[in-house]
């Protein structure tokens, strides 16, 4: 699991089957100090995560495994809503 934060969402008309009732939303990666790190990405939310929130999310194959139905077409998805995150500071 890797953590990121919410900072929009998908309009899509047309989608998958399988991921009709689902929120697709744009998440930024960050690294455990929780600066951004790599590009935003699209992530399935079967959890109703909102705007700003912290996330963990999982990619590739085990992402469709936070889905109810098998073989559903994702390379991420939000697996946890995160209230706070306690680093230990880096050693000198």
């Amino acid at each position: 699991m890797e953590l990121a934060r919410v900072i929009g969402n998908v309009v899509a008309t047309v989608k998958d089957p399988s991921l009709v009732g689902f929120k697709l939303l744009v998440i930024q990666p960050l690294d455990h100090h929780l600066n951004e790190v790599g590009e935003p990405l699209v992530a399935v939310d079967p959890l109703q995560a909102g705007a700003g929130e912290l996330v963990a999310w999982i990619g590739g194959r085990e992402a469709e495994l936070a889905l109810p139905h098998d073989l559903s077409p994702v390379d991420a998805a939000i697996v946890e809503i995160i209230d706070e995150v306690h680093a230990a500071p880096e050693a000198p």
